[in-house]
């Protein structure tokens, strides 16, 4: 053996030195990776993603002379150290096949689409990079996927051997004997080709060994060698490419998780996360071709070019080194320059430091030598720059990226033998001139599944990050755009729900628009479909730099190609071309605000994937024959109130289809599926989002008050999820959730159309209408499903009570699937909404049929005693308000209670008015004692009212209106009691308490202080209170005989609340009649007072007391001058013409025969007042004082003017008299006052 071998034991490694770089960490390897090449010329980094070898171990250093004709014992056996060279003579690389880069993206879908440049094995690599070195042909298939360019070795040759037996690609063979315009011809490799191939592995095997002893087998080599040669592809190319639906499991395991069992469909499914989808074509994957067979898979980077390469290069270790390659050369053969950049790529893809190369004669071992892998470039006769290297592949990458531009295309990159021209055409495009059948394009099955498994891998990211949308949506579409629906149901089925998966219904609209949205439009992003089909149509020739003349190719022959490299030449030279084709930014996600759109969208792929489905499902006999085209009735019933009961039989069908199912489906469904098929699990995710999507559609149209409109949606929604139930063996607690929303809507959209029964035609309108889509959706929903359980939900009724029933029932279903076993951990936040909607219509159908009782109660012509019909509207609503009241209890909303008990009050006023009593001639009778009862009853209810609310700061608004309906009722009560006081059975006096108490009740609840639009009726009422309290002590001063303290005390009071009563009117500015009445009430109590008293002292005393009481009338007066003055400027433009007689004439807030009345009331008491003042006056013993005679002449003026008064006179004029002779008395009366008290 040569020195250079060194003399080491056989095993032990070479001294070497490191080279140095960066550590790189391995993924899923199963052996440490090597450590980084790196020169000062060019940056090379790999990383071990995948590797079925077992750690390298030392190989065996063959004797001198060893001869390598001779098989070694252990030669062909399959050994995972050599990998697939074990089984094949065909050296330490097998022949690409022609879907290899796919089983690699299928295997490393994370890093397709976005992280990685190309994926292609090391082989087509290292051909692509050795272009302007070589002379022999190339031919590859080209696919993009985002900014991957997926590589595959394309053979021509055999492509057309294989053909003849298949049919497929004879356009492209026409196409090729017209580009090289010559017969072509399978070349034969010569048999020095496969004498080379068998020593080399002969050697290999030699080399794991370890046993120098040559081991004869019985083999007839030249036989095995041919007969390799001529079947080398017989497993290259499938013979057709079909949507595998068997049932058989791969033989190896994957190497990743299939991204198809990982994403779960859809959050809310109705089967557990494993059962979502099928794991699609897998199982066709072996059989295909489409396996990962690769020993190891390396994501190399290559200066700043990420490659995710596959290799088979048997990889030895040991010692020092973790990694070196084994070489076997032929000592009188030179190492050339394409041998050279063949074992330095290999290494640098490898990471294998170290070369160490074999030297034999003849096949006789001469000697060992070891390279480093950063010499090889430099070694003799094989001299190359690896600067140049990294310039051809920077080159080439953007030559491919700038050409091949659409998604789902296949493309050719050709070079000729010989030739230095490279051309690239777009065989998808000369497939579709060709007027062939896309699927005869064999990769047209591989690049549709690899779309969308990129798109399902994005869809798992999107959930966190919304930017992959619009890539997801381009990948989807390409996919749909290539496949043949007959062929691949179930691919464009889940790729369509997977579209109507990327509208998120349930989120709330952001601010912010769409801009995470937008953001997906990269350097490498995607084309718009319009955009894409707008290419397609003008088929434009893109130029790849900015000197068009100089690497632009025109030929006649070439018309078809996409681009074309003029001379190989040209790849050497440092950014010749330039990647300046981006893939258009424009890939946005159309985003939209609007709801309605986003639903459409979804419905739009709902039913693409529906159709997809059911075209697949052949049992149409059994179906009733429906024709899509027809519109599909949404019936709507008139109902009467007495249908509510008939409608008992549809809730119990109702609650029975809301409730969770529990038997599993065995049997096939309606349209003839198997459960547990794809088919089943698809319809199953269409279904629910349909019923989403209708949701959604109908809480829209809910927001804008189109209510017709929303119970088309919401029925259509209902439907979709009656066929999911028909279809389904059990049911999720996330679809029972959304079910009992979807009632909970419906019953929300039954109460609006209750509340607004005077639209109803537009209503009607609004729900008979249907779109094309919506009638298709509903053939589909058919053909499971009769789709009638929720109809008595969703008909559009004319009786306002019955919609009240059916929303009632709604709630009540959505309240009881919420509260079953099912759902009880699930949805508390929704169980208090259901239980809120659910107090809310009680009490609105409380409320009705308390408005229906007091209805009947006005329409009554004769007041009888209460009817059965009353009754029974009373004990419907009471039953509703108790209902209601424990809803909102059972939720703790205080305020919705307050509100409920406050209707309950009210409802026992009415109840109490019904009971009225009436005497034979129609007048109202004695107040009775069902009066009083309903009253005290009522006055409960709004007790416990106000102590639910507790204080005012609870609720401002609902304690404002209980207070207020607490305090009317006590002042009603109260009056009741005055006006109509039950004597019969009740003393006087007894009464007079009552309505004390209940006067002072309801004056304690007149709030005067807060200012509120409340205020002035609280003011009014307080000042009436005060005005009546007067009254009745007045009264009971007037009548009482005997007991004089009693007398007293009736006096003071009635003083006391004349005065309170006054005060209050006063401030009000608006009640001058009420105020002007106290006063004179008043004044006839001080007449009344003086008539009792016998000395001229205290009668004096007594008038002048009367007197100035009724100069304070002055006011009251001047208020209704300044309305009849109000009056008459309104009424003057008008009337001009006729005389201004405003005591004929109406006013808007005067009462004028009211006014009339009390100054028929107020002239003869002012007379007699002055009469007597004067009659008094003058006939006093005592010498009067001068001021005692100036009072005293104003007197007998201001009566001598009262008598002389005109009675015809008009209102106006009689007011304004009134005015100006109390104003006389003022001063008077106040200094008179003094004098006299003194």
């Amino acid at each position: 053996m040569s020195a250079s071998a060194g003399d080491g034991e056989p095993g032990l490694p070479f001294d070497m030195e490191e080279v140095s770089g960066p550590t790189c960490t391995g993924e899923n390897s199963r052996h440490d990776p090597a450590v980084c090449a790196g020169t000062s010329e060019i940056k090379s980094r790999a990383v071990v993603k995948y590797s079925a070898a077992p750690p390298p171990t030392s190989y065996a250093l063959l004797q001198e002379k060893t001869d390598l004709k001779l098989p070694p014992a252990n030669w062909l056996r399959e050994n995972p150290q050599l990998g697939t060279a074990g089984t094949t003579i065909l050296g330490s690389s097998s022949k690409s096949k022609p879907f290899s880069s796919f089983g690699m993206a299928y295997d490393f879908i994370d890093c397709i689409g976005d992280d990685v440049d190309v994926v292609s094995d090391s082989e087509n690599i290292k051909k692509l990079l050795k272009i302007p070195y070589s002379k022999s042909h190339v031919s590859m298939a080209v696919h993009r996927v985002g900014r991957t360019l997926l590589l595959d070795d394309l053979d021509i040759q055999e492509l057309f051997m294989r053909s003849s037996q298949t049919g497929d690609w004879t356009w492209l063979k026409e196409f090729y004997q017209r580009l090289i315009d010559q017969k072509w011809q399978r070349k034969k490799k010569s048999k020095e080709h496969w004498y080379q191939k068998a020593i080399l592995s002969k050697f290999l095997y030699y080399s794991i060994n370890g046993d120098g002893a040559a081991e004869p087998v019985s083999d007839n080599l030249d036989e095995g060698e041919e007969e390799n040669g001529a079947e080398e592809f017989n497993t290259s190319w499938p013979t057709a490419f079909t949507s595998a639906s068997s049932d058989a499991e791969e033989a190896d395991a994957p190497k990743q998780e299939s991204i198809d069992s990982q994403f779960a469909l859809g959050q809310v499914t109705s089967v557990p996360k494993e059962q979502n989808l099928p794991m699609l074509f897998n199982e066709g994957e072996n059989s295909q071709g489409l396996r990962n067979d690769f020993v190891r898979n390396i994501m190399w980077t290559f200066e700043d070019i990420h490659m995710l390469v596959g290799s088979n290069m048997p990889i030895f270790g040991g010692g020092r080194y973790p990694a070196v390659s084994l070489r076997l050369r032929d000592n009188n053969k030179p190492i050339n320059i394409l041998t050279g950049m063949d074992y330095w790529l290999d290494n640098l893809m490898c990471n294998v430091p170290e070369l160490v190369m074999c030297f034999h004669v003849n096949g006789i071992v001469q000697k060992y030598e070891m390279i480093k892998t950063e010499d090889i470039p430099h070694l003799e006769n094989s001299t190359f720059s690896t600067r140049v290297v990294k310039d051809i592949a920077q080159n080439v990458l953007s030559f491919l990226k700038s050409n091949c531009t659409k998604e789902g295309h296949t493309y050719w990159l050709f070079k000729a033998s010989g030739s230095d021209i490279v051309k690239l055409y777009d065989l998808t495009t000369l497939c579709e001139e060709a007027e062939e059948e896309k699927c005869q394009n064999p990769f047209t099955l591989p690049v549709a599944v690899l779309l969308y498994k990129v798109a399902s891998n994005l869809m798992l990211k999107a959930r966190q990050n919304r930017k992959h949308y619009g890539t997801i949506r381009t990948l989807l579409l390409n996919c749909v755009k290539l496949l043949d629906e007959e062929r691949h149901p179930q691919i464009i089925a889940s790729a369509h729900y997977m579209l109507s998966e990327l509208f998120q219904l349930d989120e709330p609209p952001q601010e912010d628009g769409g801009e995470s949205l937008r953001a997906g439009g990269s350097e490498d992003s995607y084309s718009d479909e319009d955009r894409e089909e707008e290419e397609e149509e003008e088929e434009e020739e893109e130029e790849l730099t900015e000197d068009s003349d100089e690497n632009s190719y025109s030929s006649q022959d070439d018309s078809k190609a996409v681009a074309v490299i003029r001379s190989v030449g040209e790849l050497s030279v440092p950014e010749k071309y330039k990647s300046t084709h981006q893939i258009r930014p424009s890939c946005a996600f159309p985003v939209s605000q609007d709801k309605e759109e986003k639903c459409r969208h979804v419905l739009s792929y709902v039913l693409k994937g529906l159709k997809a489905v059911d075209g697949t499902i052949k049992k149409e006999s059994d179906l009733p024959a429906a024709d899509p085209n027809t519109p599909i009735p949404l019936k709507y019933e008139d109902r009467s109130a007495s249908g509510a009961c008939a409608a008992e039989t549809g809730i119990s069908l109702l609650l029975e289809r809301a409730g969770p199912l529990q038997m599993d489906k065995k049997y096939p469904t309606r349209s003839g599926m198997i459960p547990g098929s794809w088919q089943h699990r698809m319809k199953l995710q269409l279904f629910l989002k349909a019923s989403k999507a209708y949701y959604v559609l109908s809480d829209a149209a809910t927001n804008l008050l189109k209510y017709g409109r929303a119970l088309r949606y919401i029925k259509l929604s209902l439907q979709s999820y009656d066929a999911y139930c028909s279809v389904s063996g059990t049911l999720h607690p996330q679809v029972l959730l959304f079910h009992s929303q979807c009632l909970s809507l419906c019953g929300d959209i039954q109460l609006m159309l209750a509340q607004n029964a005077n639209n109803r035609a537009a209503y009607l309108e609004e729900y008979s209408y249907q779109t094309k889509e919506d009638q298709e959706i509903l053939h589909s929903l058919h053909r499971e499903s009769s789709c009638q359980a929720f109809n008595m939900a969703t008909d559009l009724a004319t009786d306002p009570e019955y919609t009240l029933f059916v929303s009632n029932k709604c709630y009540e279903a959505a309240y009881e699937l919420l509260d079953s076993e099912a759902l009880k951990d699930h949805g508390p936040d929704q169980l208090t909404q259901v239980l809120k909607r659910l107090g809310n219509i009680r009490n609105e159908m409380g409320v009705y049929y308390m408005n229906q009782s007091a209805a009947m109660q006005t329409e009554k012509e004769v007041k009888k005693s209460v009817s059965v019909a009353e009754q029974e509207m009373w004990k419907k609503s009471f039953a509703f308000f108790e209902k209601g009241m424990k809803d909102f209890e059972a939720i703790g909303d205080r305020t919705n209670t307050a509100l409920l008990l406050c209707n309950t009050g009210r409802l026992m006023r009415i109840c109490a008015q019904a009971h009225c009593a009436m005497s034979a001639d129609q007048s109202r009778g004695e107040f009775s004692p069902e009066e009083a009862l309903y009253y005290n009853k009522a006055i409960d209810y709004y007790l416990r009212a106000m102590r639910s609310l507790e204080s005012r700061e609870s609720h401002t608004a609902v304690w404002d209106s209980v207070n207020w309906e607490l305090s009317t009722t006590y002042f009603t009560l109260a009056t009741l009691l005055q006006d109509y006081a039950p004597l019969s059975r009740k003393a006087q006096e007894q009464i007079e308490r009552e309505v004390t108490e209940a006067m002072m009740k309801s004056l304690k609840y007149c709030d005067l202080q807060t200012e509120s639009a409340r205020q002035p009726l609280y003011q009014y009422r307080a000042a009436t209170i005060h005005h009546r309290l007067a009254s009745m002590y007045h009264s009971c001063f007037r009548n009482q005989v005997g007991d004089e303290h009693l007398r007293k005390q009736h006096r003071s009071l009635a003083e006391l609340h004349y005065s309170k009563a006054v005060c209050l009117f006063l401030s009000l500015k608006d009640a001058p009649c009420e105020l002007l009445r106290t006063l004179l009430e008043r004044v006839a109590f001080a007449e009344f007072t003086m008539a009792g008293q016998s000395s001229s002292a205290a009668k004096l005393k007594s008038l002048t007391g009367a007197i100035e009481i009724m100069t304070e009338t002055r006011h009251a007066f001047q208020m209704i001058h300044n309305e009849l003055l109000e009056e008459l400027r309104e009424t003057e433009p008008a009337e001009s013409v006729e005389s201004p007689d405003v005591a004929s004439g109406p006013t808007s807030g005067l009462n004028l025969q009211e006014v009339m009345k009390l100054i028929g009331v107020f002239e003869p008491s002012f007379s007699f007042l002055l009469l007597q003042l004067i009659k008094l006056m003058t006939t006093m013993k005592r010498k009067p004082s001068n001021k005692d005679e100036e009072v005293l002449k104003t007197y007998k003026n201001v009566y001598s003017k009262l008598l002389r008064a005109e009675k015809n006179a008009p209102l106006l004029s009689r007011v304004k008299l009134h005015m100006e002779l109390l104003q006389q008395l003022t001063p008077e009366t106040g200094s008179d006052d003094t004098g006299t008290r003194s």
